[in-house]
């Protein structure tokens, strides 16, 4: 039996449709649990039980097919995550652009809060996506065309990393304006 065998063998055993939801929701949840310390500190035990019950909760009526019409999560999860790693890998290759150009990916200033900013829009167009909340988008892809579009990307990134690398540091502390107090303020939200 090879890999693709073995996979098609776990497909069918529910991997992408039971398995791996159930796993990403209850790790989410226990992690955020265990953060927030919502149900006390070092209650362990009380955070799997109810990550646990989360995970069930979005997982058994995907496969009893008890969802309404457009609302089921998993298929939500199932559309949304490719997309979604797309961004991820993305970001890893722009920092990877800028290390390989020098820049030290540091993430202060206004820069880091619009990241954050564009990341959470473009996570929520895909999930909106996903969930049918927007509208089809295909005719935004037929009338530009993958090739003008994909350039376009292409150019976005490198001149967000040549505007990081070339962006003077020692600016002058009195003339910081709105936006780099909206970036300092995005940077310590995310951060703590």
């Amino acid at each position: 039996m090879n890999l693709q065998d073995f996979i098609s063998v776990a497909e069918g055993w529910g991997l992408t449709d039971v398995l791996l939801p159930f796993l990403l929701i209850f790790t989410i949840m226990f992690a955020m649990l265990q953060k927030t310390k919502v149900l006390g500190d070092g209650k362990k035990n009380y955070n799997i039980a109810v990550a646990l019950v989360f995970a069930l909760l979005v997982v058994i009526p995907h496969v009893t097919h008890s969802y309404p019409a457009g609302t089921d999560i998993v298929l939500m999860l199932n559309s949304a995550l490719p997309s979604v790693s797309v961004v991820v890998v993305a970001i890893v290759m722009l920092l990877i652009l800028i290390g390989i150009f020098g820049g030290e990916a540091q993430w202060k200033g206004p820069v880091a809060g619009w990241v954050a900013i564009i990341c959470f829009a473009i996570i929520l167009i895909i999930f909106g996506t996903a969930a049918g909340w927007w509208l089809d988008w295909s005719w935004f892809t037929n009338l530009f065309g993958q090739d003008t579009i994909a350039l376009i990307v292409i150019l976005l990134v490198f001149g967000i990393v040549i505007a990081f690398i070339t962006t003077d540091d020692k600016k002058d502390k009195s003339k910081e304006g709105a936006f780099k107090k909206f970036g300092d303020g995005m940077r310590e939200f995310f951060t703590k």
